[in-house]
């Protein structure tokens, strides 16, 4: 029998709260109620299973919320209602490894005795849901549910590789030791890519990390785990009386964000002064309001980080999620049109406007990442308004580029062209009307010439860094993408003081939108009027009307045509 036909979560959640016990931080023992966030988890279990989908989870919480508790009451309910189930829990360290199996073991021990499955002696960490007997007659006749819960550390040799799993709960990932990429890649082997098998990845923030990495994969849509974030003030939990409390301005901003209320601003307070050592860094990382608060660097930041997270908070998901289809004979583009779709790799945060002039910046593949990006940005305003990012082959970026550029009313284009020209050129072979121009020196002639596309090098670097940061700080609120926002946040000073991406972070985001602002002096930077035929009452009342009249009568009615 197939293990899809064997798991059914849907009645998980009544096991757990009517049959499984915890001990509780007074240490009592009493029944386990999933929480509002736990539930959440449930639900999503319950979700992807009944989509026939292989459950992947991968959380990002705020400290002590329970889901290492949920996550195990999960796993100790599909092991010991099931046969032949493999279940293994790998903790950060050996004293968790010790705590998850011990609260698996009070799971077990305080069921009522008629729910529990023959249960096998064993020294090692682990519960062996089968026949003790040694009397294999009766062993064969009785052999119980042959399932088991094992729990392991990390950090020990071999983890998991010998094993095929059925249930996976990886605890604490950031924190893990030695080369947990590896471990991690040797466990999701063991697990087969079928539906019944589940494997729940969670773990508070621990700087920019392999988890870091996971957790961008699963919201950028490159993986098949479902994201899952947490804040702190999602607990009840979080909260104390708040008597005459006199906010500050970040708390107020944090309130308006969150609509949070004065009792989880005075628990806020309480723990960044008793728990966090009075840093508010570290409360955001321990207790996160915000996926970007979670990772936040600890190096000197390019961007100001406090206006970036209060931007963040503030900021909308995108009008619309797709990509271009078009119609392509091998010459040109004809037919385009914008295909939404959840997984697409175009974000658009502000459809065009008729008359308004936009400029395109994109940075390429190279230089250690495989990603093309592009960003647009209203040139009247700043105001970025849709993003692009994507692992794509050059050619497929230069005919999105090129859907992108004219949807935005032939906005201006420059790419840069340091690790390949092959996209600029190939804008120009489709025809696109409006590339950005660079003047060079030729090396043997000595003389001007101009060439398309943008050159990243010593000189135009800075002052693309320079451009941005003074943009950002101007006018934050006109950074929209969240994704752009958190490559800012890890955009740091490195020990030369050059400013560039942290360790294993992407600039990709950052360059193309230091490029579109570099680039921006090349473009109109005010909208075009419509013309529309006046009539002569209109005309003299043109006339007649002072500077800011007249200004008001040309939105109105746009420019005669007829003066």
């Amino acid at each position: 029998m197939s293990l899809s036909k064997k798991f059914n979560p849907k009645n998980a959640g009544q096991y757990i709260e009517r049959f499984l016990k915890i001990k509780t931080k007074d240490n009592k023992i009493k029944n386990l109620k999933l929480n509002q966030s736990q539930k959440k988890l449930y639900e999503t279990v319950k979700r992807e299973h009944e989509a026939g989908k292989p459950v992947r989870i991968i959380i990002l919480k705020a400290r002590q919320m329970g889901f290492s508790t949920a996550t195990e009451a999960l796993i100790f309910h599909s092991t010991v209602t099931r046969e032949n189930v493999n279940s293994q829990i790998t903790a950060h360290t050996g004293e968790s490894t010790s705590n998850l199996f011990n609260m698996s073991k009070l799971f077990y021990d305080e069921l009522p005795p008629i729910m529990k499955p023959l249960l096998k002696a064993s020294n090692a960490k682990e519960l062996i849901f089968e026949n003790p007997t040694k009397n294999q007659n009766e062993k064969k006749i009785l052999p119980g549910l042959r399932s088991k819960i094992k729990c392991t550390t990390a950090n020990a040799s071999g983890v998991g590789r010998s094993d095929t799993l059925t249930n996976l709960h990886i605890s604490e990932y950031a924190f893990w030791e030695g080369d947990k990429r590896s471990t991690l890649t040797g466990l999701m082997q063991a697990v087969p890519n079928l539906k019944g098998t589940m494997v729940i990845i969670e773990s508070t923030a621990n700087g920019y990390d392999d988890f870091k990495r996971l957790w961008d994969s699963a919201v950028s849509g490159e993986s098949d785990f479902v994201p899952l974030f947490f804040p702190w003030f999602e607990m009840k939990e979080y909260r104390m009386k708040a008597s005459d409390i006199i906010l500050t301005e970040e708390e107020k901003e944090l309130k308006k964000a969150f609509c949070l209320d004065d009792e989880q601003i005075a628990w806020r307070r309480w723990c960044i002064k008793n728990n966090c050592g009075g840093d508010v860094r570290k409360f955001r990382e321990e207790y996160p309001s915000t996926p970007e608060e979670a990772f936040i660097m600890t190096g000197e930041c390019v961007f100001d980080k406090e206006e970036l997270l209060k931007n963040i908070s503030r900021m909308k998901e995108p009008l619309d999620v797709g990509r271009f289809e078009y119609s392509y004979d091998g010459m040109k583009i004809t037919d385009f049109h914008f295909s939404k779709e959840n997984s697409g790799e175009i974000k658009i945060y502000e459809h065009p406007k008729k008359g308004v002039p936009y400029v395109i910046g994109g940075d390429t593949s190279g230089n250690g990442s495989d990603r093309f990006a592009g960003q647009v940005i209203d040139n009247v305003t700043g105001k970025q308004v849709a993003v692009l990012c994507h692992k794509y082959d050059e050619d497929m970026y230069a005919r999105q580029m090129y859907c992108l550029g004219m949807y935005y009313n032939k906005a201006l284009i420059g790419i840069e062209t340091n690790f390949s020209t092959y996209p600029v050129r190939e804008l120009e072979r489709l025809g696109y009307p409006k590339q950005y121009v660079r003047e060079s020196v030729d090396n043997y002639t000595h003389s001007v010439k101009k060439s398309y596309g943008f050159v990243t090098n010593s000189k135009t670097r800075p002052l693309l860094i320079a451009s941005l940061v003074s943009a950002v700080r101007d006018a934050p609120e006109n950074v929209t993408d969240r994704a752009t926002a958190g490559e800012m946040l890890t955009f740091v000073y490195n020990e030369s003081r050059r400013p560039e991406a942290a360790g294993g972070a992407h600039d990709d985001l950052v360059m193309a939108l230091g490029i579109a602002f570099t680039i921006r002096g090349s473009q109109s930077m005010t909208e075009e009027l419509p013309t529309n035929k006046w009539t002569k009452d209109m005309l003299e009342d043109y006339k007649a009307a002072n500077r800011e009249e007249r200004k008001y009568l040309l939105n109105k009615w746009g420019k005669p045509s007829n003066k």
